[in-house]
C-alpha cells in the first residue's frame, strides 16, 4: 500500500485532474440587465466560448455556475458535458458563485480548480492551458498575468479551497485571498496569447463579434 501511494504521488503531479470552473451568474447590471452568459459572440451565447476555452485548454471535469436567467441560459446554450449549479444568491456578487463552484468540486477527485469568468472572451484555450500547466501540488496557486499584471484564469490547488471559500464574500471573489497570499502565486505570462478585458458596459460590446 505504501509503495502504491509513493508511485501515485508523482503521477498525479505530472498529470493532475484540474477541474474547470466557469463563473457565469452575473446579471449584467451595467449592460441594462442583460445576462453576460447570453451575450452573442461569434453567433453563439458567450458562455459557450468560455466552456470551449476550458475544455480545449485541458480542464475537466467542467462545472458552470449560473445565476441570472439561469433557465434561459440552459435553454439557449449548449452546456453538454458540464455540471451546472444555479446560485440563488448571485446578486450578492461573485464571492457566492465562487463558493458554490468550489463546493461542487469537493465530491470529485480534482487536484485543482481553474477558474474563468464568462465575460472575458479574449481569454482562450492557450491561456487556460498555460495556467493549468503551472500546477505543482494541491497547494498550488497560479494566475495568468498580462504584462506583469495578475488576472484570470486563476488556478487553486484543492488544499486551498476551504480557505478561499471562507474569504470569498461580496463581489471580491478570491481577490482578498490572493492579495494575502501573493508571495505564493505563480504568475504565468499570457499577454502574447490572450487579452484580459471584461465585457462590463455597452461600450465593451464592440469587442464581441
Amino acid at each position: 500500500m505504501v509503495e502504491d501511494m509513493a508511485t501515485d504521488g508523482p503521477r498525479r503531479a505530472e498529470n493532475p485532474e484540474v477541474a474547470g470552473v466557469l463563473l457565469a451568474a452575473g446579471g449584467g447590471r451595467r449592460l441594462g440587465g442583460r445576462p453576460k452568459a447570453l451575450l452573442t459572440h461569434r453567433g453563439r451565447p458567450l458562455i459557450e466560448h468560455a466552456v470551449r476555452s476550458l475544455r480545449n485548454g485541458g480542464c475537466g471535469p467542467l462545472h458552470v455556475v449560473l445565476g441570472a436567467a439561469a433557465e434561459e441560459v440552459r435553454a439557449r446554450a449548449d452546456l453538454t458535458g458540464c455540471a451546472v449549479s444555479v446560485n440563488p444568491d448571485w446578486e450578492e456578487g461573485m464571492g457566492s458563485s465562487l463558493r458554490l463552484g468550489l463546493e461542487a468540486l469537493t465530491a470529485t477527485d480534482a487536484d485543482a480548480a481553474l477558474v474563468l469568468l464568462v465575460d472575458q472572451p479574449g481569454i482562450g484555450a492557450e491561456a487556460v492551458a498555460r495556467v493549468r500547466l503551472a500546477y505543482r501540488s494541491r497547494m498550488s496557486l497560479a494566475a495568468a498575468s498580462y504584462d506583469g499584471e495578475r488576472s484570470h484564469p486563476v488556478l487553486f490547488g484543492a488544499d486551498r479551497w476551504t480557505d478561499i471559500a471562507a474569504a470569498a464574500v461580496g463581489d471580491q471573489g478570491a481577490r482578498s485571498y490572493l492579495r494575502e497570499h501573493r508571495d505564493a502565486i505563480t504568475l504565468v505570462e499570457c499577454s502574447d496569447v490572450a487579452e484580459a478585458y471584461d465585457i462590463d458596459t455597452s461600450q465593451d460590446l464592440k469587442r464581441l463579434e
